[in-house]
């Protein structure tokens, strides 16, 4: 009858199968939706099939687009936890986890029987059974979560410690109060031997204890620092970012004095001119301070080296991070290569790439001098990565040779005069700009050369874009720049575009002024003069900066005759007034400057009887030199014909300026504040690089390409890492020592492969270090195999005594105990038993 009921048994599971790959391999079900009532009676169902059809139904309802109503379901699908399926199980645990929050009261009636799930003999659904319990969002049973993750992290299987792990972030986010606890779950968790439960414990160590909590890490971390490469993407990417903090807090930077490698020209010195030793003078220059690293550090970083090999574009970045901000020196280089390895990446990955390529060429740019031709641009890339592109080639230029400068420069001309893209033209020319601050003399005379050749281009973006760039570098060095100023004006009736010939008035205001004997104005005077007769037909633009030249001019000028004595304190000599105007009439007969080839304007001409005496002179000649006393001077009368002309400009603003300067000009004896508003000497312009105000975040951070400090960043709103622990206040290297055999050292996958030991079963491997002499078991000297032996042979031995006299029954019971509690105490330091 037996045999007769497993037979039918097993046909009816076949049939099941049959019914089910029939189904799978026909055509579709439909996906018409169904009304509530039939979706509840699919529930209520008693055969698995049309139970899972209903819990598929409510949640694709769920996450339908809008999402429908499901919590009308919510009694019904919680019933169906105490059916046996193993696979409608999933599908609640989901349906639970979103409503839970939405009707709490019904969501406590499943927690005795996840309660339940956490004590099945299956791994996954304990594992399940914690995650769903962690995730519902009800601080009533935080307690009974916490409960469920100190189960679970004593738990034998590792998808159990893992899931523990994680629901430990959100035990602390459902209650505050837990934090204390879940601490010491996260400290017990931290020095599992599995590395994807060390991951995970990492992640929540990260969420939970930030960078506070470093004491917990003393005694795993250099276990950690072995598991960090076979860890998932997530836990390495935690890791790192806690070992980088980690590193700075613990590890003092010490270095010492040690004497420079000798040149070749110093050795051949050294043999030729055979000094005695105390006859060479040793010079400080001969010396530098090397690092000297710490062997825990060194461990780190030795450590994540294999990562730069990731597939993941997150790791391979976060690495650079701790080497750039742990050892730019000796371990960078060596991330250079992956970090230009993501400008192959999809454009996403690509731009975010350049921008922590760019935040490490501010700090290390000759690391990517090699690298130049992997950042010349495309006309096919989007603008954001052109400019990335375009900074990282002016950072890396002053480390390049000449030849590949030259390179640069040529590429960057060439995109400079793009007629179709103007911002491609104006960051073309900000970066010549930023090229011509080299240290290098030549270099910058060719960059400045190459601007100069612009100002003659039909396109007036670009003619606006080089004439500013050139203004701020003859701003820099003005006294090395005043043949340049010469040049510029020369070419003013040449340039069109209004944008230059504003900035080259404003630059002959500036530093082409040169008083003569008279007061003239030099060059800045004559191009005054010639610029107010095309007054009119000027943009609004350059007329603002030809009623500036002129009031520059015309202070220099009252600056001159008070030195020399010729302006009074009374006002007499003040310009007229709006009403005293005498209409901008300027004489006819003489002109107001008078300039000669080289740009220099000459003086008037000396009266030939400049040398006779008063009473030798003749009588017209007297009558002329009293007339030339009381006419007023020809930069006095061109001020006041500028002044008019600007009382009629159609701008309102210009004629609030030409009011301005009238006021503040209107007593020549009293300059002093408007030689502070006008001459004073004007702040140097910088064009640093445009992310040089992303310098302080973190490599790999949000806030880097974000462009602002965001909250959950290392640092303060991620601004930075924290200073270098000072020496002698350090933890102590001991706490970092793992004591005991269970934190004995860790083989990687890898290792394991390499070793031989990727295909041996565990009872190989415990025959292996009990034969080595590992563990308790090795004063034996027994294998396994002989284990069993003997305890076959043992169990044989007490049966035949069995059958002997029970004189010594006691004693031989006390004698059995005992051996067995040796033997137990045995196994659990050889880790047979937990």
């Amino acid at each position: 009858m037996e045999s007769i009921s497993r037979i039918s048994s097993l046909l009816e599971t076949a049939r099941d199968l049959t019914l089910e790959a029939a189904r799978d391999a026909g055509p579709r079900k439909s996906t018409r939706p169904l009304p509530a009532p039939q979706i509840k009676k699919l529930l209520d169902s008693r055969q698995e099939r049309e139970v899972l059809d209903g819990l598929r139904r409510v949640i694709a309802m769920q996450y339908a687009n809008p999402p429908q109503a499901t919590l009308t379901f919510f009694p019904t699908v919680l019933k169906t936890l105490s059916h046996p399926y193993p696979s409608t199980r999933p599908l609640v645990y989901n349906y639970l986890i979103h409503h839970a929050e939405l009707d709490p009261d019904t969501a406590l009636l499943s927690i005795n029987t996840i309660q339940k799930s956490l004590s099945d003999r299956n791994p996954r659904v304990r594992a399940m059974a914690l995650k769903t319990m962690a995730g519902i969002r009800v601080p009533v049973i935080s307690q009974i979560v916490s409960l469920a993750i100190k189960k679970g992290v004593s738990d034998l299987s590792p998808l159990v410690r893992k899931a523990a792990a994680l629901a430990c972030v959100k035990c602390v986010r459902l209650d505050e109060t837990t934090r204390p606890q879940v601490e010491e779950y996260l400290a017990v968790l931290l020095a599992d031997k599995q590395y994807y439960v060390a991951g995970a414990a990492v992640q929540a160590f990260m969420e939970v204890c930030g960078t506070e909590r470093l004491d917990l890490i003393h005694p795993a971390y250099r276990r950690l620092c072995r598991m960090v490469v076979d860890m998932d993407e997530w836990g390495q990417l935690a890791l790192l970012k806690l070992m980088t903090v980690y590193a700075r807090r613990c590890f003092p930077r010490r270095t010492k004095r040690t004497k420079r490698a000798q040149t070749q020209e110093q050795k051949a010195q050294d043999f030729y001119e055979d000094l005695e030793p105390e006859a060479q003078q040793e010079n400080e220059a001969d010396y530098e301070e090397t690092e000297i690293p710490d062997p825990d550090l060194t461990l780190f970083l030795t450590s994540i080296h294999p990562l730069l090999q990731s597939r993941n574009s997150a790791v391979i970045v976060a690495v650079a991070r701790a080497y750039l901000y742990l050892s730019p020196t000796a371990h960078l280089p060596q991330a250079i290569g992956p970090l230009i390895a993501l400008l192959r990446s999809p454009q996403d990955i690509q731009q975010v790439a350049l921008h922590n390529i760019v935040q490490v060429c501010l700090a290390q740019p000759a690391h990517f001098a090699s690298y130049y031709r992997h950042f010349l641009i495309r006309s096919t890339e989007p603008p954001q990565t052109r400019g990335l592109k375009l900074e990282v080639l002016t950072l890396i230029f002053p480390s390049c040779s000449p030849d590949i400068q030259s390179l640069l420069l040529a590429e960057l001309e060439h995109f400079s005069r793009s007629p179709e893209d103007p911002a491609l033209v104006r960051d073309s020319v900000k970066a010549i700009g930023r090229c011509a601050q080299s240290p290098n003399p030549a270099t910058s005379r060719r960059c400045l050369s190459l601007l100069l050749s612009q100002l003659h281009s039909s396109d007036d973006n670009l003619v606006g874009e080089a004439m500013q760039v050139i203004r701020h570098l003859i701003q820099r060095s003005p006294a090395e720049h005043r043949k340049t100023v010469v040049r510029l004006a020369r070419n003013l009736d040449h340039l069109t575009s209004a944008t230059a010939r504003a900035g080259v008035v404003w630059l002959v205001g500036e530093f082409a002024y040169a008083t003569g004997e008279d007061g003239g104005g030099g060059v800045a005077a004559d191009v005054w003069r010639i610029l107010v007769k095309g007054y009119v037909g000027e943009g609004e633009e350059v007329r603002g900066q030809i009623v500036g030249l002129g009031a520059k001019v015309y202070l220099r000028w009252l600056n001159w005759r008070k030195a020399d004595g010729q302006v009074a304190d009374d006002p007499e000599g003040a310009v007229k007034h709006e009403g005293e105007s005498n209409g901008g009439d300027l004489p006819s007969s003489r002109s107001a400057v008078d300039g000669n080839d080289d740009g220099e304007v000459r003086g008037f001409r000396e009266d030939a009887f400049a040398d006779q005496s008063p009473t030798d002179q003749p009588e017209h000649h007297r009558q002329q030199q009293q007339q030339k006393k009381e006419r007023p001077h020809p930069i006095e009368l061109l001020y006041q014909h500028t002044l008019l002309l600007a009382r009629y400009t159609p701008s309102y603003h210009l004629r609030d300026r030409a009011r301005f300067y009238r006021a503040l000009l209107g007593t020549p004896s009293s300059t002093e504040l408007a030689s502070l508003l006008l001459l004073a000497p004007k702040p140097v312009p910088q064009a640093p690089s445009p992310s040089e105000s992303r310098r302080s975040y973190l490599l790999g951070s949000a806030s880097l390409i974000v462009g602002e400090g965001l909250r959950g960043e290392v640092g303060e709103r991620g601004a930075g890492l924290p200073e270098w622990v000072e020496e002698g206040r350090e933890p102590d290297p001991g706490l970092r020592d793992e004591k005991g055999e269970e934190r004995g050292e860790y083989v990687g996958e890898r290792e394991r492969d390499s070793k031989g030991l990727g295909g041996m079963s565990a009872g190989e491997r415990l025959d292996g270090v009990l034969a080595a002499g590992g563990g308790a078991g090795a004063k034996r000297g027994k294998t396994l195999d002989a284990w069993l032996n003997d305890d076959e042979e043992e169990e044989a031995d007490e049966s035949e005594e069995s059958g002997g006299g029970s004189s010594g029954e006691g004693t031989s019971s006390e004698e059995e105990t005992e051996t067995e509690e040796s033997e137990s105490e045995e196994d659990e330091d050889a880790g047979l038993v937990r």
